[in-house]
């Protein structure tokens, strides 16, 4: 598959709400796979469609625990429940993390590569990254969510270096197959 450019702050399109997919073709699942592929190339847990220049409800994550990516296609966060501190990074928004607030637990619903609902409960990291993912997709980044402006801060590149490492060992998702 193909390497895709990930669009940076202050790009116009990390700001509009991304449009439904209609239907789960070859065009639609080849964009998914290769922004599995961008994302693992990246470094990053996950990947929303407008961060490489498509505004379609697509995103794709990668847990450091599973073998497995995760591509979701028009996902919703249905119920949060509690508030917790978390550190946040984004692939737009290189160099720097920040502190922000994010849902202890959510439930989550949305289609899967195969084309099936899926509806679940998360919390952690994947609650995390699912509510990250999916605001963007809403335009919204995770800087929107800082409480104080000195929440954000930079990172060294070994600091990154160091947090990729665990997402590139991830093995390739072999059911994501495209005919």
């Amino acid at each position: 598959m193909s390497i895709l450019p990930i669009l940076e702050v202050p790009h116009p399109i990390l700001r509009k709400k991304a449009k439904r997919v209609r239907s789960n073709t070859k065009k639609e699942l080849t964009l998914a796979y290769d922004m599995v592929d961008t994302m693992r190339e990246a470094g990053g847990v996950g990947l929303a469609a407008n961060q490489v220049g498509e505004l379609w409800r697509i995103i794709v994550l990668q847990m450091p625990d599973e073998e497995e990516s995760r591509i979701y296609f028009n996902p919703a966060i249905i119920k949060t429940s509690g508030s917790r501190e978390v550190e946040e990074g984004c692939l737009s928004l290189p160099g720097y993390r920040g502190i922000i607030n994010r849902s202890v637990w959510i439930k989550f619903q949305g289609l899967d590569h195969t084309n099936h609902v899926v509806k679940f409960e998360a919390e952690n990291l994947l609650s995390q990254a699912l509510e990250h993912e999916v605001d963007h997709l809403n335009g919204i980044l995770y800087s929107d969510h800082l409480t104080e402006h000195r929440n954000l801060y930079t990172v060294t590149q070994e600091d990154e270096g160091l947090a990729e490492q665990d997402v590139k060992s991830a093995e390739i998702p072999t059911s994501l197959k495209i005919d």
